[in-house]
């Protein structure tokens, strides 16, 4: 499918992805390009991340590329581990992570405040994932998902296939409320999970904070590299 503006490299897994999953292409008005890694899991990815891994995804950015993709990113945020190597092996732009977004949510939010994350795991998301993404110098406040029952139980321990989303839904909420209880100067939420924009817009409602995900930026990088044809529309 040559000309398709995102190719996204994907872990293989199997639970449901709602619409904003950006694995879920109802997400998206413009078609997108899938390529999922075998075997790799977001247990491996998380806990086990390594040099076969990061060629895997290397080979799988550079088959997208030569499928037609013009920009390239993945499922998962912690992905943002290979943000460097990815975007040296092909020659297309690349957003491995939302994490990349932090130095501008940062920026946009006057340099004064704390940028709030929400993660899959905490204790999973490592310096050297802020360090990728050119984030180390940002002050930043972490909130993990490791204790809530349904989204740990299906996402990060892979016990099961079936989830509820309802309660995944108010497991997250209830994160980012967490979250600004610890750090009420927070000026800026950043989604790292890929699971948690179907619920961005409520988190946006509830907290009256700017919220960043995978999905939006994915949309952001396709108006970069597919730009919108302005001399085909008339004139006021």
């Amino acid at each position: 499918m040559y000309g398709v503006s995102i190719g996204v490299i994907c872990l293989e897994s199997y639970f449901p992805k709602p619409p904003g999953h950006i694995k879920n292409p109802a997400g998206l008005s413009f078609p997108v390009l899938y390529h999922t890694i075998k075997g790799a899991t977001v247990q491996k990815l998380l806990n086990e991340p390594n040099d076969q891994l990061r060629d895997l995804f290397i080979q799988a950015a550079k088959d997208l590329v030569r499928e037609g993709a013009r920009a390239i990113t993945s499922s998962c945020g912690f992905s943002a581990l290979y943000q460097k190597d990815l975007a040296t092996a092909v020659d297309v732009p690349v957003f491995a992570s939302s994490l990349i977004q932090i130095p501008l949510a940062w920026q946009m939010t006057g340099c004064r405040a704390p940028v709030g994350v929400l993660t899959a795991s905490k204790k999973s998301l490592t310096p050297a994932h802020f360090q990728a993404v050119g984030a180390e110098n940002i002050p930043v406040v972490v909130q993990g998902m490791e204790d809530f029952p349904e989204f740990s139980d299906v996402i990060l321990n892979n016990n099961r296939t079936d989830m509820n989303l309802s309660i995944v839904e108010e497991e997250v909420l209830d994160a980012a409320f967490r979250l600004l209880r610890r750090a009420p100067e927070t000026k800026a939420l950043i989604l790292e999970c890929t699971d948690m924009p179907p619920y961005a817009r409520r988190i946006q409602t509830a907290t009256g904070l700017p919220v960043f995900d995978l999905t939006t930026l994915t949309a952001m990088v396709h108006s970069a590299t597919t730009p919108i044809n302005y001399e085909a529309r008339s004139y006021c």
